[in-house]
């Protein structure tokens, strides 16, 4: 690999997508009937997946199945989840199921069918760089083509008119466990590889769940179900002061509306902040079926007499944690609420600890110098999920769920990627291809009403499609 990056022979593109998970596969479906628009989308990885370390059987999407990739944007498309099923002969089981909610696998066959049947989509693209060029009045970006093994085999360069990030985010791991994880052999693990190890989980004798969301919940219902009664050997435990229950009351759910969406971006920068911490119930709760799974399974394990090895603990800390001889670990708590501390030991650690979203600082460091930043040094996102930027960059920066500072709750939910990426489309078109609501809640948040904003100002002309692309 010696040659320089080539520009793509048919550069300039109207979009370059970078990053292929969910909002992305959206935004590439409903871009894909829009003849007008010339797209590309890049991922590294050889091919559609969706979490799946957690696929674990039985476990369901927490929206609707209409919070599809392009359904509240465009029901008559041919990329929602309903055609999907039609294809596949599934309409009448799915119809009888009565199934309000899909399981993860099923949504993830979902957006493999139709990542494959997306010609703009490129998989084995390694995105290394975006730069704005003031002279061709365009952003370069710069990426790694990799072979079957995952190996550099050729460098490349693509035009882009406008860019849209959607690298999603990553498995977080909290700073006492970091070094656990890290060395070799020491069976702790984050929750997104959990199926990769449940066989060595299912056998080991004790096994700690630290988490308590929804993924913590469903591992440690997974391990309750295979594992033998009264020799459990599971202990569950998480910062929140209860394994508490997701907000799913019908106003409640209207926080992920575009409405408040709107009503959140409107806020100042401090309130914003205080929000996203408080409102951790909206997104991080366990899904209250769940919940019931696990206390009908705990309770059939007493039905003989006798309680199940399994401790359930909410409102504890992990301080510090080591290896205790060549096999076991040790895990320093403290109760939050009591101030006490104690030592758990155990023999596995599953960290259900959540996701962060992955820095832009490096893919964006040729852009640092025209981004606006807010007073704690994040990027400024506009109404229209574009980063704020000098006005001489005539191009824009679309993210998706990379704007939770901005937009609230909503960015990383699946029910308004559809949404979102019409939002994208229409700023980017200077059109209204996806003709959106002006209303989408019962509640009105604030004592001023939000309206849907119309593109800021008109994009650059879009060349027409050319012929075979």
């Amino acid at each position: 690999m010696t040659t320089p990056p080539r520009p793509e022979p048919d550069a300039p593109r109207d979009l370059v997508g970078i990053g292929i998970g969910p909002f992305n596969l959206s935004l590439a479906a409903l871009a894909h009937p829009l003849t007008e628009l010339d797209t590309i989308f890049y991922d590294q990885r050889p091919g559609f997946d969706w979490h799946p370390g957690l696929l674990i059987d039985g476990a369901t999407v927490q929206v609707p199945f209409l919070a599809d990739l392009v359904t509240l944007a465009d029901p008559t498309s041919r990329w929602s989840f309903l055609n999907y099923l039609r294809t596949r002969d599934r309409l009448f089981p799915f119809y009888f199921a009565e199934r309000f909610h899909t399981h993860r696998a099923e949504y993830d066959a979902y957006c493999r069918w139709v990542a494959g049947h997306l010609p703009a989509l490129h998989f084995r693209h390694q995105v290394d760089a975006v730069r704005w060029n003031p002279e061709r009045d365009l952003f370069e970006v710069d990426y790694t083509q990799l072979d079957t093994d995952g190996e550099a085999e050729a460098l490349g360069r693509t035009y882009a008119r406008n860019v849209v990030l959607g690298i999603g985010t990553e498995p977080h791991v909290p700073d006492p466990l970091r070094p656990l994880v890290d060395a070799p052999g020491v069976p702790v693990l984050h929750a997104a590889d959990y199926l990769d190890h449940r066989t060595a989980l299912l056998a080991a004798g004790h096994v700690t769940v630290v988490g308590s969301g929804q993924s913590g919940a469903e591992v440690f219902l997974d391990l309750l179900r295979h594992r033998p009664a009264g020799r459990e050997g599971l202990h569950w435990i998480g910062r929140t002061p209860a394994f508490a229950p997701m907000e799913y009351s019908k106003l409640g759910l209207e926080h992920f509306t575009p409405d408040y969406t709107r009503y959140f971006h409107g806020l100042t920068e401090p309130v914003r902040d205080q929000l996203v911490t408080a409102q951790w119930q909206l997104h991080k709760g366990i899904d209250a079926g769940t919940l019931d799974a696990i206390h009908d399974e705990l309770y059939r394990r007493t039905l003989h007499g006798g309680w199940p090895d399994a401790v359930l603990t909410p409102g504890v800390r992990v301080r510090t944690a080591g290896r205790l001889a060549a096999t076991r670990l040790e895990l320093h708590l403290e109760h939050i609420e009591q101030g006490t501390r104690s030592r758990l030991t155990t023999d596995a650690v599953v960290l259900a600890t959540g996701y962060r979203e992955r820095p832009l600082g490096r893919l964006l460091a040729g852009l640092d110098p025209y981004l606006r930043r807010d007073s704690a040094d994040r990027p400024r996102v506009d109404e229209q999920f574009r980063l704020v930027t000098d006005p001489g960059v005539t191009g824009a920066v679309y993210v998706q769920n990379a704007e939770r500072h901005t937009h609230g709750v909503g960015a990383p939910d699946l029910g308004l990627a559809a949404w979102r990426s019409a939002t994208i489309l229409n700023s980017l078109t200077g059109k209204d291809p996806y003709p959106l609501p002006d209303r989408t809640a019962f509640t009105t948040f604030g004592l001023q009403e939000q309206h849907r904003v119309p593109p800021a100002r008109q994009p650059r002309a879009l060349t027409p499609l050319v012929e075979g692309r």
